[in-house]
């Protein structure tokens, strides 16, 4: 009896053990699954090296041991700016960092140039990548660290005719240094297809070339006894060779490259010195006694790194240059140690001068830093007085999506066979931007040598030379403002307001006028009306009395008459401007009760400017009123059925990530950058829809924000975000309950050949890796759900042809759903995606062509919808033939249900459902962090300052006007240690369950194809929660840390009383 209620005792207790046991190994997990973040940078050091294996098997099928070998060489260590909050010198900085991080696995890379003996604000240094994260981490948190980046690097090409000019890529491949987007001059004769510009060009040169100083009449400045005397003026560029007999004042040649020498072996450098400072008679210089300083920052292969640049920069700031040249640029405006240099560089009153690319005729096209407001950009022209082809056009694209870009160039110049200097002597032609740029800035040091040195600091800065150059431009007759600028240089003119400038401040452009047209393109091409969409214009305060500057409050709008008070106008400015100048946004929209109103609006916009006094904080300060004069063509509102609102909230464009071209043909421009914008890449198309009789707005916040009651269609092109849930529902009840129509023109997408377009940049040394595919299919699939419409994820390339007209479909998608009763359109068309091609190799036939559905129209509820799986036909970047007769039929069958005979014909209606199995559908990426580029994940739903006033700071119509949104727990949070573009090591990523929809819908996708996770009650999945609960599960595991202690404390309280009573029973019952 005893010894058989011992037994059960001990099984008691020893199941109580293990339950014990499994609810406390429950509990760990739990808290290391909540803490996982905190473990994570421990974790990725110890999976650094197995990370970087999986991602070269990932990109090489067949990869040679010697690449390896090289790659992991590379990849080993990767070398960091740092930068400082002081300058100090870059011993000091060293003795800092390495005081302070005592942990191994970085070291201070030593620099030998000239700048050596000045201070300097920042410090280079070389980190192993096992150690990285840790190491920018510890780095980046010190006291006197402002911030440490990647060492970027810049490429160009040169000297190459235009049939073979190269910019960053090469038939798909990187080439070395930094991205650059195409060479800077060639010589002879310079030829682009103008099938994208505006404007048809034709040379037709009558005269003998001529010195393009005569063109400027620079001589009557010579006769005057300017020539540039006492002007120092930088270079920077493949340097010049000493004693070159063109030049009379060489000063000092620097290098501040890796090679050992001084001396120019590519002849770019000498040519740019020519144009502004060269004395041979038959390509004489505009200032040949400008002190001429060479800063020689590109090695013969064409090479530079941000480090170079920052030390020369650090080195012509110390050494007091008056002007600066840059023939360079690129895309990249989010290099922050570069831009920011450039800054520092201006407001030490070093005024810049640079080409702005050559990269037309396209639009939005601008490169850095000649995009930048405190620096001089210049385009080309022809000697016609026509833009020169190659001549990059603007808007700017820093803005976008939810601001609107600045007026670029600044200014054009004579860039089309211009005579220069040869490396070692002898004159010849060349054209490019790199050619306009130099005109601009040997005219700079000829208009600065005509203010007496004494008093030159005092008037002349990067401010009042603008002013000078843009005030006295000459407006050309047919090219638009993001064309030509302010028009083209006037020397004579700008001289006459410098010989009598006084410190002010002025807006350009000054004057912003519907009724010039085509000047005034795009504003003079759509009038305003009341309900639009803000119609946003971006104009540059530039303040001439000091680097820094202040408005004295808001803008003001003066209205000529009362007819101006239909104008409500919502101001966005820069309340400090530094340095030298600033921002001014106008946020125009009629209002309500001119709805019937049709005629022209006028008056001017005032600001007021103030910067400190020269002389000290106790002197008087200086004032300038600032004027904009403002034209405006208004007409009576629009019916629906004529009003298309375009997407733009949901473009992502290169920088800040790896964002792959459309069209999968072009080899040699890899990246999207050109801003998806109706006015830069797609400017064609909405000159197309506004000559159609359309009225087309631009919506750059999320899709809660517009009523849909007063447009007849939505139209996404492109598009490369994610949407937010409640973006998905209202779109559903806006097509169907509300009628608007919707056209989407998507794109490729195929993670295979995502995978596979995957770049070892060796500049950066890391992997880049697409962010996504030419269009987010994925996320346009959770879009068009509700209505039982998907893509797929093939790659159709091909020619087809709807009623005779020729089309070319590039790298297009495919559609795999599509609902009963629609039609749909399919056409023989390779599949050249990595999948498709797979496919087609173990097919007997080898490449074979099967019918893909590419176009289909269907009615929804109350609206109707369009989807197209390509929009290279829309894009003037890369098109091979425009599909804008399609969009219009499209147009009006959403619009105003007008059926094509065509696109409706019996032939294509469906009688039932194109349904694929949902495992067909391509899924996202789990390897990409995503967030860090997504203006929707993990970011809040609010509607900015390019939506109606009337929800500014919401959530939209319909919706609560505040409160915190749910974040999408679609992708981890931005790693700011790891590089935008590089390979997640590892991932947990996880996607919301798409919400079914009603019973009564037709063909609509439901489920979930991504989810692969438990949620315990709601409470792992943090992201889901609109209550703090940080400490939620610690509360709960502390709770049950303690219960679990009680427990075992009863558990031996028991054993110990059980123990006693049969210690007294054996005594009462001895053994027999």
């Amino acid at each position: 009896m005893i010894k058989l209620r011992s037994s059960s005792s001990s099984s008691s207790t020893a199941a109580t053990s293990i339950a014990t046991l499994s609810l406390l190994f429950a509990l760990v997990s739990i808290a290391i699954f909540y803490f996982q973040p905190s473990f994570q940078p421990y974790i990725d050091q110890v999976r650094s090296f197995e990370a970087k294996e999986v991602t070269l098997n990932l990109t090489e099928t067949n990869p040679r041991s010697d690449d390896i070998v090289r790659i992991k060489e590379e990849t080993s260590r990767r070398n960091y700016i740092v930068r400082f909050l002081e300058y100090k010198k870059a011993e000091e900085h060293r003795i800092y960092l390495e005081e302070n991080v005592r942990l191994s696995g970085w070291e201070w890379i030593e620099r030998r140039n000239p700048a050596a003996s000045f201070p300097t604000d920042f410090g280079l240094v070389s980190i192993e990548d096992s150690v990285r994260t840790a190491r920018v981490e510890d780095i980046g948190k010190l006291e006197l660290v402002k911030d440490i980046s990647i060492d970027m690097s810049y490429s160009r090409s040169l000297f190459v005719k235009e049939w073979d000019r190269v910019g960053a890529f090469v038939n798909g491949k990187k080439r070395p240094g930094k991205i650059f987007t195409s060479m800077s001059f060639s010589e002879g004769g310079y030829h682009t297809p103008l099938s994208n510009s505006t404007l048809s060009w034709k040379r037709k040169l009558t005269m003998q070339r001529s010195q393009v100083t005569s063109l400027f009449g620079a001589e009557t400045l010579w006769e005057k006894g300017y020539t540039g005397s006492k002007v120092k003026m930088a270079i920077f560029d493949t340097g010049i060779r000493a004693n070159h007999p063109h030049f009379r004042n060489i000063k000092e040649r620097t290098n501040w490259t890796n090679e050992d020498t001084l001396n120019d072996n590519l002849g770019h450098g000498t040519f740019v010195a020519g144009v502004i400072a060269g004395e041979h008679a038959e390509c004489l210089g505009f200032a040949p006694d400008t002190e001429i300083y060479a800063f020689r920052v590109f090695t013969d292969a064409q090479v530079s790194y941000t480090s170079w640049f920052l030390d020369a920069f650090n080195y012509a700031i110390a050494t007091n240059m008056d002007v600066l040249n840059l023939s360079i640029g690129g895309p990249d405006y989010l290099d922050l140690p570069f831009v920011e240099k450039v800054w520092e560089l201006t407001a030490n009153n070093i005024i810049m001068v640079s080409a702005i690319g050559n990269d037309g005729p396209l639009y939005g096209t601008l490169n850095n830093p000649a995009d930048q407001s405190d620096v001089i950009g210049v385009g080309g022209i022809d000697y016609n007085d026509h833009i020169a082809s190659f001549s990059s056009r603007g808007m700017s694209t820093w803005e976008i999506p939810h601001g609107y870009g600045r007026v670029k160039p600044d200014i054009v110049a004579y860039g089309r066979e211009i005579m220069g200097s040869k490396i070692s002597t002898g004159c010849k032609s060349l054209s490019g931007t790199s050619v306009a740029s130099p005109v601009v800035a040997g005219v700079v040091c000829l208009l600065v040598s005509v203010i007496p040195e004494s008093n030159r600091k005092d008037i002349l800065n990067p401010a009042s030379m603008k002013q000078a150059l843009v005030e006295g431009a000459s407006k050309l007759s047919g090219p638009n403002m993001f064309e030509q600028g302010a028009g083209r240089l006037d020397l004579l003119e700008s001289y006459e307001i410098l010989k009598s400038y006084q410190p002010r401040a002025s807006i350009f452009p000054s004057v912003l006028d519907y009724t010039d047209c085509p000047y005034s393109w795009p504003f003079c091409r759509q009038p305003l009306y009341a309900g639009a969409m803000p119609v946003i214009f971006n104009a540059t305060i530039l303040n001439g009395m000091g680097v820094i500057g202040y408005v004295d409050g808001p803008p003001t709008w003066h209205p000529s008459d009362e007819v101006g008070n239909l104008l409500n106008i919502h101001f966005t400015y820069s309340e400090v401007i530094w340095p030298w100048t600033g921002y001014l946004g106008l946020h125009m929209q009629i209002k309500d009760e001119g709805v019937q109103f049709s005629g022209l609006i006028e008056g001017n916009v005032t600001l007021t400017v103030y910067s400190p006094s020269p002389t000290g904080e106790h002197g008087p300060r200086q004032n300038s009123t600032c004027v904009l004069h403002l034209k405006l063509k208004v007409v009576q509102t629009p019916p629906r059925s004529k009003r298309v609102l375009w997407d733009q909230f949901h473009s992502i464009k290169y920088p800040p990530g790896y964002i792959p071209r459309d069209s999968l043909d072009v080899r040699n421009d890899i990246l999207d950058w050109h801003g998806d914008h109706l006015h830069t890449n797609f400017h064609i198309m909405f000159n197309m829809l506004r000559d159609a009789g359309y009225h087309v707005e631009t919506l750059g916040s999320p899709l809660t924000c517009f009523d849909a009651r007063q447009y007849g269609t939505l139209l996404m092109v492109d598009l490369e975000d994610e949407y937010f849930e409640e973006e998905i529902e209202k779109l559903r009840d806006d097509v169907i309950n509300t009628g608007l129509g919707l056209v989407v023109f998507a794109d490729w997408y195929n993670v295979d050949t995502m995978v596979k377009m995957r770049f070892f940049d060796d500049n950066t040394r890391s992997w880049w890796t697409p962010v996504t595919g030419g269009a987010n299919v994925p996320a346009l699939n959770d879009l068009l759900a509700p209505f039982g419409i998907a893509f797929g994820d093939k790659i159709l390339n091909g020619d087809f042809s709807i009623d005779d007209e020729q089309s070319r479909y590039a790298s297009g998608a495919n559609i795999l759903k599509f609902p009963r009763g629609g039609y749909v359109h399919s056409f023989p068309f390779l599949d050249t995606s990595e999948s498709g091609a797979t496919q087609n190799i173990l097919q007997t036939s080898g490449m074979t062509k099967a019918d893909s559905p590419i176009l289909g129209l269907v009615e929804v509820g109350g609206g109707r919808v369009a989807v197209y799986g390509d929009s290279n036909c829309l894009d003037s970047s890369h098109m091979v033939t425009n599909c804008y007769w399609l969009l219009r039929k499209i147009l009006d069958y959403t619009s105003r249900n007008i059926k094509d005979a065509v696109l409706f014909s019996k032939f294509t209606w469906q009688d039932v459902p194109l349904d694929e199995d949902d495992r067909q559908l391509p899924s996202r990426r789990t390897d990409v962090n995503f967030s860090s580029y997504s203006a929707v994940v993990g970011k809040e739903l609010i509607c900015k300052r390019d939506s109606r006033f009337e929800v500014w700071g919401t959530k939209g119509y319909g919706l609560q006007a505040r409160g915190r949104n749910r974040k999408l727990p679609a992708y981890p949070i931005s790693d700011t240690g790891r590089d935008l573009n590089s390979t997640m090591e590892s991932s947990n990523l996880e996607w919301n369950k798409l919400r079914k929809n009603e019973a009564n819908f037709p063909a609509s996708i439901s489920g979930n194809r991504y989810s692969r996770t438990m949620d315990l009650f709601g409470l792992l999945n943090r992201d889901e929660l609109d209550m703090p609960i940080q400490w939620l599960v610690p509360a709960i595991i502390a709770a049950s840390g303690i219960l679990l202690l009680l427990s075992f404390w009863r558990i031996r309280q028991k054993r110990r009383r059980r123990r006693k009573g049969s210690g007294s029973a054996s005594s009462r019952f001895p053994n027999p």
